[in-house]
């Protein structure tokens, strides 16, 4: 996580978007494939991909998990009825504090693939 910080702040990011933003989308992202995705299993991996140039940020984390469909799984965790509950959060976060959120399979169909896309600003 400190060097895809460090790669955006010397693309010039905004210094909320590397504070925040980065830090916070890809931990719920890691969290997501890691208890998830994989299962909590340590005989799976999770794979990081980050991308950095001067005009947007993209990363991709892919698990070995069985896929899943984000839109199914987008909630809104504000609502009285979810706002006590300790998890939920991670998409609903990652959505506002990224541009672009996507979910696919992996090109081998044996994991997901979460890419999350943040234009400098």
């Amino acid at each position: 996580m400190d060097t895809v910080q460090r790669e955006c702040q010397a693309m010039h990011f905004a210094p909320r978007q590397v504070m925040l933003n980065v830090p916070v989308a890809l931990s719920e992202a890691l969290s997501n494939a890691i208890c998830r995705g994989n299962g909590e299993d340590p005989r799976k991996h999770v794979r990081i991909t980050a991308v950095v140039d001067e005009r947007e940020l993209v990363i991709e984390v892919t698990d070995e998990g069985g896929g899943f469909d984000l839109e199914a799984q987008l909630t809104d965790p504000t609502t009285p009825d979810k706002i006590g509950l300790e998890d939920g959060r991670g998409l609903f976060l990652m959505r506002k504090l990224m541009d672009l959120v996507e979910a696919f399979p992996t090109p081998d169909l044996r994991g997901s693939v979460v890419r999350l896309t943040l234009h400098r600003g």
